[in-house]
């Protein structure tokens, strides 16, 4: 049994499932001898993968940054190798992939974690906007496209996207935040839905609160009950490791997400009039 922040984690074991009839063999997702590939890896809640990946024995492990220099450092702690790369081009997470497999072969396990975060409203200016899609949403597109063919050739391979609780609910005080990932995890949805029975896994970690750089900038955008309740980057990537072991769709470092979420899909009205009183609490203690 795992544990995270007190909370008790039973993964599940089951070794076989039935579908119409048929019996297939169920084999959970283990890194060891694995090739992955961890976008923004180089600080916070990728830096915790980074780490915990190599720690369960990946056999090739490359993280991308916008810090290359930073990436070089932790890839040489970790035992891997780091780029630099703008996750939120095309071009460059093409040859970020291209180099990965010359380098190690194939990719099993390719983590689209980068992400940033800006306050404001419809209001935002437009190229603020486009960076954020670019950097949150884009980013995890360009990957798909780059890593799925061979894949899909394959018959198999992981797609870890890190989004955020922000997109299953929302995000007070910056509406880029909470479009964008909405849009990250839509995408995540759908390939799921369309490629899980040619082999492809998908998971989306969605936490609230991490103890990051980017929780430590979202000044009065950040509401006091996500720092409150923060968690390590650390917990994030055990959480993590469960999640992928069991192959779960939605990995939730923060469990309590989930009676959120069903809050949300059982009554909708009820919950966004839920979240008008604590955007006004908020605002208050802002």
């Amino acid at each position: 049994m795992r544990t995270l922040s007190g909370k008790r984690f039973l993964p599940w074991r089951h070794r076989a499932i039935r579908v119409d009839g048929i019996a297939y063999t169920y084999r959970p997702m283990k890194l060891s001898g694995k090739v992955a590939v961890v976008t923004g890896g180089a600080r916070g809640i990728g830096r915790a993968l980074c780490e915990r990946f190599a720690a369960e024995g990946v056999r090739g492990l490359a993280l991308a940054d916008i810090d290359g220099n930073l990436a070089a450092q932790v890839a040489a702690s970790v035992g891997g190798a780091g780029y630099r790369v703008d996750v939120g081009g095309e071009p460059a997470m093409r040859e970020l992939v291209g180099r990965v497999r010359e380098r190690f072969g194939e990719i099993d396990l390719f983590c689209s974690n980068a992400g940033i975060f800006a306050p404001g409203g419809i209001d935002t200016p437009g190229e603020d906007w486009e960076r954020m899609f670019d950097v949150n949403f884009r980013a995890h597109l360009y990957a798909a496209r780059a890593v799925l063919p061979p894949m899909l050739a394959r018959g198999e391979g992981y797609l870890l996207q890190v989004v955020s609780a922000a997109g299953l609910l929302t995000q007070i005080g910056s509406a880029p935040y909470a479009v964008t990932k909405h849009a990250a995890l839509a995408l995540a949805e759908w390939i799921a839905v369309t490629h899980g029975d040619a082999g492809i896994k998908v998971s989306c970690v969605c936490p609230q609160g991490v103890r990051t750089r980017m929780l430590r900038g979202g000044g009065a955008a950040t509401p006091g009950f996500l720092t409150e309740a923060a968690l390590t980057p650390g917990e994030v990537a055990e959480a993590v490791i469960v999640g992928l072991e069991n192959e779960r769709f939605l990995i939730l470092p923060h469990p309590e997400v989930a009676d959120y979420f069903r809050r949300k899909a059982d009554d909708y009205d009820r919950w966004i009039r839920g979240m008008r009183r604590l955007r006004r609490r908020v605002e208050e203690d802002a």
